[in-house]
């Protein structure tokens, strides 16, 4: 998801300088107003973040997401709005820092931020990570990483989809690629993750919608449900995203909120982020989620929150339908 705009001073308007002092005002004097913090923080939309980080240091000579972390700290309520007070490409790159730190990576958080990118969004990942840690991604995953997700990863940070083209990408590709997917996968003794990884990876999604069809046509379920069975851990979990975002991501992202949640706790971080990262879709989502687990994702975040964390995370929720 690309946030564009203009960012000039003057482009700002009264309602952003309206943001920045309201957010003042909450973190002024003895003890924080979070109720006030978090309805300020938490209704921006992913195009206002873009601006206010940048006003707010303007009008204050602070920056943003200093103040929330000195004043709400870095338990789960004070993640939240510091992925909030910065720009949604910033806010990534935090993510892939907090998935990269301690003595393991967290391969789930940082799957969700590498994979199911466009080329033009990678490009721009990449571009931005080292702009803001002066540190090459592709050379820190290399760092973090081994084995098969190794390779799925940087199948991703290549940024090598090809682009659809109804002349290339034809019925008769389209049985190619079912074959291809059949002799790498259920065909073979050994599932060829590596071949696997490159074809999802490669081809667009509207070639694999076909693929996805023509597979249940010719052996009785679907390219994603074969996938289910051929792939495991965490390399099966990250390309099983890459395919599910490209054949149905609001359903895919309502997935990964859902896992999230169901178990004994709650993965408080990876709800955090996944509604954050998503929320330019998660009106769709939210449908996707309600169709199918039979509950709204309101409830879901009423009944596996609590506090000012559940709030802004509803305030997250909410201003999504606005956009």
């Amino acid at each position: 998801m690309i946030h564009e705009g203009d960012l000039s001073p003057d482009a700002f308007g009264d309602e952003v300088d309206e943001i920045c002092n309201e957010i003042h005002e909450a973190c002024a004097g003895f003890g924080t107003d979070e109720s006030r913090l978090l309805k300020a923080v938490g209704g921006l939309t992913p195009d206002t973040r873009c601006k206010v980080p940048i006003r707010y240091k303007a009008l204050f000579d602070k920056e943003l997401k200093k103040v929330i972390k000195s004043e709400c700290g870095s338990r789960d309520f004070g993640k939240a709005l510091q992925y909030l007070a910065v720009t949604p490409d910033e806010a990534e790159c935090d993510m892939i820092e907090e998935a990269c730190k301690g003595g393991g990576t967290n391969t789930r958080l940082l799957s969700t931020i590498i994979v199911g990118r466009t080329n033009v969004e990678m490009e721009i990942l990449k571009k931005n990570f080292f702009a803001a840690t002066d540190n090459d991604l592709g050379r820190l995953l290399d760092k973090e990483l081994g084995g098969h997700y190794e390779q799925l990863i940087f199948n991703c940070l290549q940024a090598a989809e090809e682009a659809y083209d109804e002349d290339y990408h034809t019925e008769e590709l389209c049985k190619e690629d079912v074959i291809a997917f059949y002799k790498m996968g259920q065909g073979k003794w050994g599932t060829d993750e590596k071949g696997l990884f490159k074809l999802i990876c490669a081809r667009p999604a509207e070639h694999l919608v076909n693929v996805n069809r023509a597979y249940a046509d010719e052996y009785g379920f679907t390219l994603f449900k074969a996938m289910e069975k051929e792939l495991g851990g965490d390399a099966g979990k990250a390309a099983l995203f890459a395919l599910g975002m490209k054949l149905k991501s609001s359903e895919t992202v309502a997935g990964l909120i859902h896992d999230a949640c169901k178990g004994f706790g709650t993965n408080e971080l990876l709800l955090t982020t996944a509604l954050i990262r998503y929320q330019g879709i998660l009106t769709k989502v939210k449908e996707a989620y309600a169709e199918e687990y039979g509950k709204s994702l309101e409830d879901t975040i009423r009944g596996e929150t609590g506090g000012d964390f559940r709030q802004v995370l509803l305030e997250v929720v909410a201003t999504a339908d606005t956009l």
